[in-house]
């Protein structure tokens, strides 16, 4: 599928952590004007250019009669691209987009406390590109993680940030709102993280009662992280289930190894974390980014599968 004028096509995703340099294509008196950083970019850009029938729009047969990109050239996340950019991939048929939640919690003494956004965007972003024709909204980081005033939870914990869930469930409510608003008509909630769960499932419930037989959805994508049969292929691996943990175990570990393995302390990894009262539920040390990688794309598969069976296109 072609997304039009304003946005290149979108090319497989590239290996976890990497993302393509920017491009800057200028159009000034029928000259395409080129001012770039690295010039392998320029070599990997595919230009789409208005087609020639288009009402409206100019003839296609030269490269630099037609519209140009201005942004990252790869890309699906909303917040890489301009305004008319994103209007012009609603039009031509871009009418999904993901909403991905991740707390900003405590992850052991050997995991970064941003794990989950780490995590989700990679997915977001494979996500999206599966389903072709998805973009991705910027990822909420702050979740309910436990009471501030007395702490519980995560909260027991520096660095953590929680939000009470009314205030969670009013903020996606309104991020909804505004892509309904623009012409999405699939939204899809996906979270990374436990404590994000119940909110987003109940304004998604909230919102389609009151939407009724109108053109926009909300579908709460809880597959990825309840139903994505990671678990089970560990111990399928021979992990047991207290090694494989409930918290900054094996699981998340191996998945953050893939992804970003800068973020994980090496010489912090110990089984239970090392100390009681660390955050660690189970062995992180059996980590590999090789369980990563699988526990990546099951995630991926469970969530492509539900969006699809919600749009009614699977």
């Amino acid at each position: 599928m072609e997304l039009g004028p304003h946005v290149a096509r979108l090319q497989p995703a590239e290996p976890a952590g990497y993302r393509r340099q920017r491009v800057l294509l200028l159009l000034r008196d029928g000259r395409l004007m080129r001012a770039a950083r690295g010039a392998a970019v320029l070599a990997a850009l595919t230009v789409v250019t208005c087609d020639a029938g288009d009402a409206g729009g100019p003839e296609a047969s030269d490269p630099a009669d037609g519209y140009f990109t201005s942004a990252d050239v790869n890309t699906v996340f909303i917040e890489e691209m301009t305004w008319t950019e994103v209007q012009e991939a609603i039009d031509r048929g871009a009418t999904t987009v993901i909403l991905p939640t991740a707390g900003t919690e405590q992850n052991g003494p050997h995991m970064v406390t941003g794990k989950h956004r780490y995590i989700i965007e990679e997915a977001s972003d494979r996500i999206a590109r599966e389903l072709g024709d998805a973009l991705v909204a910027p990822t909420v980081t702050y979740v309910p993680e436990g009471n501030v005033d007395p702490p519980s939870g995560h909260m027991r914990y520096a660095g953590t940030i929680t939000l009470p869930n009314e205030f969670f469930m009013n903020l996606v409510e309104y991020a909804a709102r505004s892509f309904r608003a623009h012409g999405f008509t699939d939204i899809a909630f996906i979270g990374d993280s436990g404590g994000n769960q119940r909110g987003m499932e109940a304004v998604a419930t909230m919102l389609n009662e009151e939407w009724g037989g109108e053109r926009s959805r909300v579908h709460f994508i809880g597959d990825y992280y309840a139903n994505n049969g990671f678990r089970d292929w560990l111990v399928e691996q021979g992990e047991v289930p207290d090694s494989i943990g409930g918290h900054a175990g094996i699981s998340d570990t191996s998945i953050l190894l893939y992804v970003e393995p800068r973020h994980i302390r090496q010489d912090m990894l110990a089984p239970g974390g090392g100390f009681e009262g660390s955050g660690v539920s189970g062995n992180p040390t059996r980590a590999s980014a090789e369980y990563g990688e699988v526990g990546m794309r099951m995630r991926v598969d469970a969530a492509v599968r539900q969006i699809r069976a919600a749009r009614g296109s699977e």
